[in-house]
């Protein structure tokens, strides 16, 4: 006897699972961080069954006690009064009219999905017992209200009130609370859609039952049996669908509490419709922003793909997750990784010119070229000749490994797959991942590759020397907040980007097509900088960035480099950490000049002078003067005017295709070059036959026919240069 009570007792201990309902699928469940739910997705079996919740609505919670088992807080698991109740009654209507079953068996049948039958019910009270000894009855309560069914394909009161009531529950009334109460416990028989009349009436009984326990107050129970039965059910909220699909991939099944700003996000995905609304007209159908606070580098407003009314192919393409060409929103990283390193300072002057680098020859958006132009300018214009110099001087696999670290995974073929085209635009990044790396450098996060607080700054100043899309100067407007940003466009005006950010958030905004076609008007200035600032509007104003301490040097005003010892233009500037690295200005020299001051002067025995000159190199000066007639050139020497003079293009063994026109007549092909000495006068020559000569604008137009040929220049001093090419 005593081994028979021993085993029964092990199969008592026993008896339940470590954990209930343990392969039970629930639907994903996705909320705002105010807790409203931004959306769900089916469980796997078809059911709307949400991961158990840690709490119950109070008012649900007394209905259903006072329903199903009034002697709930009471009893063991099992109440031997409810037994013999529905013996007798069963017994009385000579059919089943009542299990006796208390909440804790319930919540066993619901765990079991058992045949209902005597051997049953005696396997749920053992059980029962075994359950009330593990959990409280609060849990108990919690586990039950969970699982149980609420008609057709709604299990569980959290997936429950979403469907009948179209709320969280926190407002339920005590009508609302009993209709539920009621329906749970036969729902495939009184239901909303039918037997309504019936429904009505055992919720009245309850509300009654109540009120006379005194849970409603005589008002409350008028007020609740007067109230209309619910309705057909709600459908589940849609808000951020792409970030709730997100989250059915990585956590399905379960519950997700995100940063969501339920508020913002709907107002982002208003004004990303009417944009998106706006740019369909012009072949431009996708639009994706998001908004990351800084401080904690959580996403509170997510539009993966705008205006998911509208009946259009590709809305459902996630955006804001999905790798697209970068353009020109790397840029900023490449000029502050550069100041970082040491390679430039903030004003580092960085060519600017007709440039074949290796086969790839970048241009500017407009066409046109500068000589050189500051690396801080170069950045607010957005120029690709000065940052592609820029990448060839820091690195192309330096500069894609530093991407990775921050964060860019679609960054992740060999550097020599993207070239020097990495920073045009030539590797994919993801808005998400984009938005993220800016965010860390935005709060100086000292645990960053881009760390140096003095080069992140120095980023941020340049990035807002831009003008507004709308050509507002934002600057004087009290009413725009002061923001770093940037835009970019893909090659074939594919992609449109915008990045924004201020102290506390950055918004990232991308725009095109899903399909990734073209169309000609797409720019990310005119595009996604708009819906940016747009944007920002939604979020409350806040300061600049404060400019943190450094050490300074001094710095030649021509050429942005640390002052050598023959600059003689200079001011005091901030610099890196690793700035004293930087090299010494290279264009800056003594010259001996003349007494009179008109010759450079070679002789050693003839009295001179020495004067510094800011000096660029032919080609350089050439663009450069066109904009800047303060520049100052040193007289020249006869004797040095060879290494003065230099062609623009064609470069040697230069292979030139010369296109028909309309008339079949070949088109002529333009030939430049460019001279230190203003003054000079150059004499070209084709294959040793004289062309012309040229004075300040040093430029012809010749006719070559197909085959290789000799072009030469010479000077007013007798110095020449030649070049060959092949005309095809």
């Amino acid at each position: 006897m005593a081994i028979s009570a021993g085993v029964i007792l092990l199969v008592w201990l026993l008896c339940l699972p470590k954990q209930l309902f343990n392969n039970t699928p629930y639907s994903t469940v996705v909320t705002a961080e105010s807790g409203e739910l931004l959306g769900a997705r089916v469980a796997d079996d078809g059911q709307w069954r949400f991961p158990p919740s840690d709490s119950i609505p109070d008012k649900f919670a007394k209905a259903v006690i006072e329903y199903e088992d009034r002697t709930f807080y009471t009893h063991y698991g099992v109440s031997m009064r409810g037994i013999c109740r529905a013996f007798w009654q069963n017994i009385s209507n000579r059919r089943v009219v009542s299990g006796g079953s208390t909440i804790t068996m319930q919540t066993i049948r619901l765990h079991r999905q058992g045949k209902r039958n005597i051997l049953e019910k005696l396997i749920e009270i053992f059980m029962a017992t075994r359950l009330e000894l593990r959990y409280s009855k609060y849990e108990i309560l919690r586990l039950y209200a969970a699982h149980a069914p609420f008609g057709g394909n709604v299990v569980g009161i959290d997936a429950a009130v979403w469907r009948y009531l179209g709320n969280n529950g926190n407002e339920m009334s005590w009508a609302e609370a009993a209709t539920l109460a009621v329906l749970q416990n036969a729902p495939s028989s009184i239901h909303l859609a039918k037997n309504r009349e019936k429904l009505l009436a055992k919720r009245n009984r309850l509300l009654k039952r109540l009120y006379d326990k005194g849970d409603l107050t005589e008002d409350e129970y008028e007020l609740s049996v007067e109230e209309p039965l619910i309705g057909k059910p709600y459908n589940m909220p849609q808000i951020a669908p792409h970030y709730v699909a997100h989250f059915n991939k990585i956590s399905h099944g379960r519950y997700t509490r995100t940063a969501i700003d339920f508020s913002l996000q709907k107002r982002l995905e208003a004004v990303c419709a009417h944009w998106r609304n706006d740019l369909s007209l012009s072949g431009i159908n996708d639009l994706s922003a998001m908004i990351m606070e800084v401080a904690t580098n959580q996403i509170v407003a997510y539009c993966g793909n705008a205006d998911m009314k509208s009946d259009r192919s590709g809305k459902w393409v996630d955006i804001a997750n999905a790798p697209r060409s970068s353009g020109s929103i790397l840029k900023p990283l490449l000029y502050c990784a550069s100041i970082q390193e040491g390679v430039i300072l903030e004003n580092t002057i960085l060519p600017d010119i007709p440039t074949d680098f290796g086969g790839f020859v970048p241009k500017n958006f407009d066409g046109s070229y500068s000589g050189v132009v500051d690396a801080k300018s170069a950045l607010a214009l957005s120029l690709n000749i000065p940052n592609v110099w820029l990448l060839k001087e820091f690195g192309v696999s330096r500069f894609a490994s530093l991407l990775q670290k921050c964060g860019l995974s679609t960054i992740s073929k060999s550097p020599d797959k993207y070239g020097l085209s990495l920073i045009l635009g030539g590797a994919e990044v993801s808005l998400k991942d984009v938005v993220n790396c800016y965010a860390n450098l935005a709060k100086f996060n000292k645990d960053f590759p881009l760390n140096d607080s003095i080069a992140i700054y120095q980023m941020l100043d340049a990035m807002r020397e831009v003008n507004r899309p709308d050509q507002l100067d934002w600057s004087r407007a009290g009413s725009v907040q002061n923001i770093a940003w940037k835009t970019g466009t893909s090659y074939g005006a594919r992609d449109g980007w915008a990045i924004g950010i201020t102290p506390e958030y950055v918004v990232g905004v991308w725009t095109g097509n899903a399909d990734g076609s073209g169309v000609a008007d797409l720019t990310g200035a005119r595009t996604a900088g708009p819906v940016m600032f747009d944007i920002f509007n939604l979020l409350p104003s806040c300061g600049w960035f404060k400019e943190p301490q450094g050490k300074k040097e001094q710095i030649c005003i021509h050429s942005g480099h640390r002052a050598c010892k023959y600059c003689k233009a200079t001011r005091i500037e901030r610099i890196a950490q690793n700035g004293s690295k930087s090299k010494e200005c290279p264009y800056c020299t003594e010259i001996p000049i003349s007494i009179d001051g008109l010759r450079r002067v070679a002789d050693a025995s003839e009295p001179t002078v020495m004067k510094s000159f800011f000096q660029l190199p032919p080609v350089h000066k050439y663009y450069y003067i066109q904009s800047h007639a303060d520049y100052i050139e040193p007289p020249v020497n006869k004797y040095d005017s060879e290494s003065s003079m230099r062609f623009i293009y064609p470069a040697n063994g230069a292979v030139v295709s010369l296109p028909r026109r309309a008339d079949n007549s070949q088109s002529q092909l333009i030939c430049k070059a460019a001279h230190s000495s203003s003054s000079a006068e150059l004499f070209w020559h084709l294959d040793n036959n004289f062309i012309g000569s040229t004075r300040d604008i040093h430029q012809v137009q010749i006719t070559p026919s197909i085959g290789v040929h000799k072009l030469t220049i010479f000077d007013n001093y007798g110095a020449q240069k030649t070049v060959e090419i092949v005309i095809k």
